[in-house]
């Protein structure tokens, strides 16, 4: 699985009504693009002098499908409109590691090996 994450830092002259015009937009692409699994975005709570001001986190099957999707008309569209609300936008797409639930003997190496012993 491949996770799409975006992030965008807004003009100054960026108003409220922009934001909602943009999160109406990407609310509708799961619907009309079939290769996403999930879509998650919003607002910056926080406002930290490091924070960003909106975020995007998306996830695909693979690196092909994530490809569609920003081909797609639908996210050009999207694309386009970031293209004048973004001063700063930063991007990132990761491959999703698979996740290991610990054991006890994974918890605790005292107990699944000698550390001073040679293999």
């Amino acid at each position: 699985m491949i996770t799409h994450v975006v992030m965008m830092k807004f003009k100054p002259e960026v108003t409220p009504e922009d934001i909602d015009d943009l999160s109406a937009l990407l609310e509708g692409l799961p619907d009309r693009i079939d290769e996403i699994q999930s879509y998650d975005f919003g607002r910056d709570i926080v406002r930290s002098d490091r924070s960003y001001d909106f975020a995007l986190v998306s996830v695909f099957a693979n690196l092909d499908t994530l490809k569609h999707y920003q081909a797609h008309p639908d996210h050009q569209v999207v694309v386009k409109k970031l293209g004048g609300m973004c001063a700063h936008l930063a991007a990132v797409d990761y491959e999703n590691a698979p996740y290991h639930q610990p054991s006890d003997a994974d918890s605790d190496p005292w107990k699944s090996r000698n550390l001073f012993q040679r293999p």
